[in-house]
């Protein structure tokens, strides 16, 4: 665990992220009294600190709910550096700045392809002594590409020192579902390959690219939300409990369950692309990005050997959901009374986004003089939509205080781009499919052994279908 941290240093001031996530999240830690040291925001365009705390003050009206006491402590907080990133200037600047500070924490709130750069410049003009350093995902393009940038980062910084930031993380949500696992008894019994048949994990987007087409034709759903939003929800579902008070002990469940994936097969593969993605602007017109991919993948330990885990994400779909949904499978016989039929398979159902909440299908009999019976969702959790902390806000505050629970690890990053480095690209061909629909019925027959769960019923899926 690091120091806690003496100024906050973030790269990137007058960017889109800082306005819609970084001061916010500042704003609220002040209002909840855990942010009062320095912040210095620097930014490449040339400006005093009055256009910076106009961007400042922009930001904050925008998200609202901060009063005026809260808004001044903040902006009090805040200097401003401005250069270019790749001028020495600009870091001896910083190192002035910085003054007493022992323990800074730098965030690289900047494109990818200047990390390497700017963490360089913290190491030679001495801003980076006894400090930390917070960098914002994609961690790499591939294998190759992390394995270069996290050798960047250590020529200056500490493994124990890096914070790799990804907000889904921070999601209360997601943390819940970790906690649910390993609070809950009656729940490890069952949680292995004995019992359950399949799990699913969806992440769906109903809009699309919105104008960011330049920036997703080079990332792709791969690449934006598989190798890490997805893969560490699935770690989550099959890590074994942590052992130990530290954060550690989290961290290396989940590394071991990426490990144990065998590298996803094109075979295992069904990507996607909706109608109407090669007009947004900055998209290429012949381009084979995927905006939509589904795959099968394998987690080789004793627990979960033989069970398929189906993920699937994608833009442009019939619903804005966050799911996982775990099926078991079924008695060995069904209730067989009179001339009843089998019984339906129980399932758990994780909503994780928009609203959150966690049920469990059952067989109850259907009322009656027959001994038939019918499905059920017994909901015994439900969480209001509101994520409390937001992730940003979680995430900066715990960066701070040095702790490193919630951050991805050097070999987490590495071992997930192991996981699909050999299905990037061009690997597996790219099928059309309408908006609003559940993406191409290629997808349909990845799983063998049953249907995908959507996040609406069939019978809206189904209607959706035929309107297309």
């Amino acid at each position: 665990m690091a120091e806690k941290s003496d100024a906050l240093v973030f790269f990137g001031a007058t960017g889109n992220l800082a306005h819609k996530k970084i001061y916010p999240s500042l704003a609220s830690l002040v209002a909840r009294g855990q942010l009062d040291v320095p912040v210095i925001a620097v930014f490449r365009s040339k400006g005093d600190k009055e256009n910076l705390m106009e961007h400042v003050h922009d930001s904050l009206n925008a998200h609202g709910g901060f009063d005026e006491a809260t808004i001044t402590k903040l902006t009090g907080l805040i200097h401003g550096v401005d250069g270019d990133y790749s001028d020495p200037q600009t870091f001896a600047k910083l190192r002035e700045a910085l003054g007493e500070a022992k323990h800074p924490l730098h965030y690289l709130a900047i494109p990818p392809s200047l990390f390497a750069t700017v963490t360089a410049s913290l190491g030679a003009s001495g801003c980076a002594e006894g400090a930390s350093v917070v960098v914002e995902k994609p961690f790499g393009r591939d294998l190759a590409s992390s394995r270069e940038l996290n050798a960047a980062l250590h020529q200056v910084f500490d493994e124990s020192r890096v914070f790799r930031i990804d907000h889904y993380l921070g999601k209360e949500a997601v943390m819940g579902l970790a906690y649910f696992r390993f609070a809950n008894a009656f729940l490890e019994p069952i949680w292995n390959r004995n019992y359950v048949k399949s799990v699913q994990i969806t992440l769906a987007e109903s809009f699309g690219v919105e104008g960011r087409g330049s920036f997703y034709e080079d990332v792709g759903a791969l690449r934006d939300v598989v190798q890490n939003h997805v893969l560490q929800v699935l770690t989550m579902v099959a890590m074994e409990p942590p052992s130990g008070q530290g954060s550690e002990g989290l961290r290396d469940e989940k590394v071991k369950v990426l490990r144990a994936m065998p590298p996803i097969k094109p075979s295992d593969v069904v990507r996607g692309q909706y109608e109407g993605y090669r007009t947004e602007k900055g998209v290429a017109p012949d381009s084979t990005t995927e905006t939509f991919v589904a795959l099968r993948a394998e987690v080789d330990t004793w627990r979960w050997s033989g069970v398929p885990f189906y993920l699937r994400a994608g833009k442009g779909l019939a619903n804005t959901a966050v799911e996982v949904f775990v099926e078991l499978k079924r008695p060995p016989a069904g209730v067989q009374i009179g001339q009843v039929g089998t019984t339906h398979p129980n399932s758990l159902h994780f909503r994780l986004s928009p609203d959150v909440s966690i049920s469990l299908s059952a067989n109850v009999k259907a009322p009656g003089s027959k001994m038939k019976g019918e499905q059920v969702e017994l909901e015994f959790n439900q969480i209001a939509s509101a994520d409390g902390l937001d992730p940003y806000e979680r995430l900066l505050g715990d960066a701070l205080k040095g702790d490193t629970t919630l951050f991805t690890r050097e070999d987490t990053v590495e071992a997930s781009w192991q996981v699909i480095d050999n299905i990037l690209g061009d690997a597996t061909p790219v099928h059309p499919y309408f908006r609003g629909s559940w993406g191409p019925e290629a997808a349909d027959r990845l799983v063998t052994d049953g249907k995908w769960h959507n996040p609406e019923s069939d019978e809206q899926a189904a209607n959706i279908q035929e309107e297309n």
